[in-house]
């Protein structure tokens, strides 16, 4: 197996169960998610990472296109998907193109449910952990809308 390299724009949202990145395209940065414990990858890109040398890894994925917001439905997915792995103590990764947009977006719905911050507040958060984070005025929009969803049905 190749040597593990950190995989560019890679950090850990909350450590040991969410973490962010940019498009993993060689089998040293799956080497180095392996490394680190993260068990599942969300793929949010049209394209597929090569996964076949990492069987250790299980790709989950939710495809959408460059410079968009993921719908409701898939917001719950890779919530649901995170959700579920954590409860085995199973750490989850997720990644688009460079690990800003779509990734970040993703990632702030996350925070909302988690630490049951608003979706602006969320947004900041992300930003300063990863800078480039959330694009577009869609992906912004997307985390507000899922605040407003996650306060009338359950979660804050």
């Amino acid at each position: 197996m190749a040597n593990a390299q950190k995989p560019w724009n890679f950090s850990w949202v909350e450590e040991k169960k969410v973490a962010g990145l940019a498009f993993p395209n060689q089998p040293r940065h799956l080497q180095y998610l392996k490394e680190q414990g993260i068990k599942h990858l969300v793929t949010l890109t049209q394209r597929s990472p090569k996964l076949d040398t990492c069987p250790e890894i299980q790709w989950h994925p939710i495809k959408m296109p460059d410079f968009t917001a993921p719908s409701p439905d898939q917001i719950n997915e890779f919530l649901k998907i995170v959700e579920e792995s954590n409860a085995k103590g199973e750490a989850v990764a997720v990644h688009c193109a460079h690990g800003n947009g779509r990734t970040g977006t993703m990632l702030a719905c996350y925070l909302i449910k988690t630490r049951k911050i608003s979706g602006q507040e969320a947004i900041d958060l992300i930003r300063e952990l990863r800078p480039g984070a959330i694009e577009v005025p869609e992906q912004e929009q997307a985390v507000i809308q899922f605040y407003q969803y996650a306060k009338s049905n359950f979660m804050i």
